[in-house]
């Protein structure tokens, strides 16, 4: 055997070339692959999807998707804000963007009512804010992509070192009559009346007008323009808690009060004819013989609405300008009507003859009685247990004026377009 390595070599390189120059290409291939699947495999994946990246790059516009909202929430006053005024210091505002929630509340989470402006950009509250009172805010806006901010803001208001209070008729859960106002006397004389009566509330069911009038600077008085139909349920909200009455002088007040009006009774007094005709329900039940006011002394005309009611009482000339004409201890069955001394009541010293005979009193409505109020037969008993406070007495054909309407509870006695003015 003859061995040549060289040559051999030289052979088998050569039997390559000629025999194996697809496998040469078929190796090259394969590495060539193998780089390509590498290639594909690290990033050709994402150079494929680059292209359709690259189209929706270009439909979007080179749009961000995460970026924050150009909407700016501002709540004046700032966070942690003490003292701060109960009127006009409250407000929410939006720069590019419009207001979507505003929510306020005190810490026991009564929320304050509010309004937003037409074109969504501010927010403020409808009423007062009440005094020494923690409150939250929260606030939201959008954008015009949609995008929203918020902000959150905590403040008190302010401390007030002068009060008032308003004191109130009729009673919290009473039944009064159909010509009983809702009467509200302040403990200080107010100044800023349109605060005041925008912070109170009368509503009633079934639905009627009711307007406020304000006698003085010290009283506000409201009532439908005529007297309550039966069964009507009144809600009185006295909001007054931080309204400031004048300046300095704060409202401590937040309460509900509820009455319900009861049967319609008025009576009719004819001091001419000396009777008084009672109407219950729009039906006459009885007729009372009466005395009424003696010539130098006459009886108011006019809507008179009980506001007191006594069985026995003390009735003083003194106290309401007759000098010493009078002073009797034990007055029966007597009913207020007006606040300078009218009454209707029981009568024991007059005889029985007096009573739709003559006129003789001091200017009261005088009803035949007992003294010591026992006997409930009299005439004067009767009235008085088949009244209640706020029915109607009208007193008509008497030579006097008519009753003025802040004498009592007798706002009846103004026309209504008076009472609105």
């Amino acid at each position: 055997m003859n061995v040549q390595p060289i040559s051999g070599a030289s052979a088998g390189v050569g039997a390559g070339r000629g025999r194996g120059t697809g496998a040469g290409k078929g190796l090259l291939a394969l590495v060539l692959g193998a780089l390509l699947l590498l290639v594909t495999a690290c990033g050709g994946s994402g150079a494929a999807d680059s292209g359709k990246g690259g189209e929706k790059s270009g439909k979007d516009g080179g749009k961000v998707e995460n970026a924050a909202s150009q909407a700016v929430v501002t709540i004046t006053p700032k966070d942690g804000a003490a003292s701060v005024a109960t009127s006009g210091a409250l407000k929410v505002t939006a720069e590019k963007g419009k207001l979507t929630t505003v929510t306020v509340a005190d810490s026991k989470g009564n929320q304050v009512e509010g309004k937003l402006a037409a074109d969504g950009t501010s927010w403020e509250p409808v009423r007062h804010l009440a005094a020494a009172t923690k409150y939250k805010v929260h606030a939201v806006a959008k954008d015009a992509e949609g995008r929203e901010s918020a902000k959150d803001t905590t403040f008190t208001t302010l401390v007030p070192k002068n009060t008032f209070i308003g004191h109130y008729t009729p009673e919290d859960g009473s039944t009064v009559g159909v010509g009983m106002p809702v009467s509200i006397n302040f403990t200080r004389g107010i100044t800023n009346p349109e605060a005041v009566e925008k912070a109170i509330k009368v509503t009633a069911e079934p639905s009627v007008p009711i307007e406020g009038h304000w006698f003085g600077n010290d009283r506000l008085d409201f009532r439908p323009e005529k007297y309550w139909a039966a069964g009507t349920k009144v809600t009185v909200q006295l909001n007054l808690d931080g309204v400031e009455g004048r300046p300095g002088v704060y409202g401590k007040q937040a309460k509900t009060v509820k009455f319900t009006i009861g049967r319609s009774q008025v009576s009719t007094v004819d001091a001419s004819a000396k009777t008084m005709k009672v109407v219950r329900d729009g039906k006459l039940i009885k007729t009372i013989p009466i005395t009424a006011g003696a010539p130098s002394t006459t009886t108011y005309n006019g809507q008179m609405v009980i506001s007191e009611k006594y069985k026995v009482t003390r009735m003083n000339g003194a106290t309401v300008g007759f000098g010493g004409e009078y002073d009797i201890k034990d007055v029966p069955h007597a009913m207020r009507l007006s606040t300078s001394g009218t009454f209707v009541h029981g009568n024991y010293w007059a005889s029985a003859g007096t009573f739709g005979s003559a006129n003789v009193s001091h200017g009261c409505v005088g009803l035949r009685d007992v003294r010591g109020a026992y006997d409930g037969s009299t005439p004067a008993a009767w009235f008085y247990n088949n009244s209640i406070i706020g029915d109607v007495v009208v007193v008509k054909n008497s030579k006097d004026k008519q009753i003025q309407p802040e004498n009592g509870l007798n706002g009846w006695n103004m026309p209504w377009s008076e009472w609105i003015a």
